[in-house]
């Protein structure tokens, strides 16, 4: 998939920047994680634009290829269906947060596992296009955020980064960023276009707890991930919740009562199971799929 042909980024607008140019690095990889971070980066356009020519003129030339690219790829149901897509998101922010987690605690730095991390940060930040983030998810934006900034800022200046989370008598330093192949940020933010992270000495960053077990395939590389291709689910995003409206009185067989909340996060661990299949990440379907039976036959989550 081709990228937009856009005018040069207003000025007011520098904020977007860096989810369009994860949507470029992911044209050819993931069209999914490339229209998403467009749509993303207009919404939050429009929400920062004065409505000047130039402003409109940018934000216009991203609709229009959002609209061109939506209808191209109308059999993916990953572009048409929000379940779907968040599903896809979120399993792919996931595999990127916990490699560059694994090879942190590994000691293992570099600039692959600083964009990893950087990455990752942003695309749970796409990832609220679809509601509040799980407070897992929003405790791997955070982290993923601090992490990259402070790693980078080692690697500058010499230092050889703490692995892992780190403790409050260890200082992380400046955050600024300079060097990474990242665009200048707006002011009061680091060259990721976070706002300003506090030292580790000001601030209590607690170790990331991941939305799933880690995988133990050791041979994954965050970049060129499988296209996604789910099996199809209803076109009209609410249709997920929609079709539970009627089942406030299903009870499991062991005679447990199911909630509307059940049933979603059934419904969801079922769509991540799926979305972990196509990355061929076994385990991650395997655990998913267990948490699914074991909550709709007991009415109780996985410990």
């Amino acid at each position: 998939m081709s990228g937009p042909v856009l005018p040069p980024i207003p000025a007011s607008l520098k904020g977007i920047q860096h989810y369009l140019k994860i949507a470029t690095e992911h044209d050819q990889r993931d069209p999914v994680v490339s229209y998403w971070c467009r749509l993303y980066a207009l919404q939050t356009g429009l929400k920062l634009s004065s409505k000047s020519s130039e402003e409109t003129n940018f934000l216009m030339k991203l609709m229009d290829w959002l609209e061109v690219t939506k209808k191209s790829l109308h059999d993916n149901e990953a572009i048409t269906n929000n379940v779907a897509a968040q599903a896809h998101l979120e399993n792919w922010a996931l595999k990127l947060f916990l490699y560059a987690d694994k090879s942190d605690r590994a000691s293992n730095f570099g600039k692959n596992v600083i964009q990893s991390f950087y990455t990752a940060g942003l695309l749970y930040d796409v990832i609220t296009t679809f509601g509040d983030l799980t407070e897992e998810a929003a405790q791997n934006r955070k982290y993923a955020k601090w992490k990259a900034a402070y790693i980078h800022n080692c690697l500058k200046n010499g230092e050889t980064p703490v692995a892992g989370p780190i403790g409050e008598e260890e200082d992380s330093g400046s955050q600024s960023v300079s060097d990474t192949g990242i665009s200048s940020p707006p002011p009061n933010t680091d060259a990721f276009g976070f706002p300003s992270v506090p030292s580790s000495s000001n601030s209590n960053i607690s170790p990331p707890k991941p939305l799933n077990i880690p995988s133990e395939n050791e041979n994954f590389i965050p970049v060129e991930p499988n296209p996604y291709n789910p099996a199809p689910t209803p076109t009209n995003p609410n249709n997920g919740q929609q079709s539970f409206q009627n089942f406030n009185n299903l009870k499991t067989v062991g005679g447990v009562t199911l909630s509307v909340e059940q049933m979603t996060k059934a419904q969801k661990l079922i769509k991540w199971a799926g979305s972990a299949l196509n990355y061929d990440d076994v385990p991650t379907t395997v655990l998913n799929l267990q948490k699914a039976l074991h909550l709709l036959t007991t009415g109780q989550e996985m410990p």
